[in-house]
């Protein structure tokens, strides 16, 4: 099972950092064809995807998350953070593991 992230320039570099793949993409067409691209790779166990790279393409995001049990698919904020009404980082990770914010 591999990680996948889509966003923008400075994300995707990041998660390259720490060793996982990923795409760049600048438009919602380019972002539409990277989702895509990700579910077809049955390698592919999670894919991450940025805050307003989802809301770009919103419905098709929705529409993958409701056919495909798998691959798992993650909105986190992007280098300029999180977006209005969306919690932090730090926020979606004390939540998981059951930390009190």
């Amino acid at each position: 099972m591999r990680y996948f992230v889509i966003g923008d320039e400075d994300t995707v570099l990041g998660f390259r950092l720490a060793g996982v793949q990923g795409r760049v993409v600048d438009s919602p067409g380019d972002a539409g064809q990277a989702l895509d691209q990700a579910l077809d790779d049955e390698t592919i166990g999670v894919i991450i995807i940025t805050e307003r790279t989802v809301e770009a393409i919103r419905k098709q995001v929705e529409q993958a998350m409701f056919e495909h049990s798998s691959p798992v698919i993650v909105e986190i904020p992007d280098r300029q953070g999180p977006m209005t009404g969306r919690k932090t980082l730090m926020e979606m990770i004390r939540q998981a593991v059951g930390i009190g914010v």
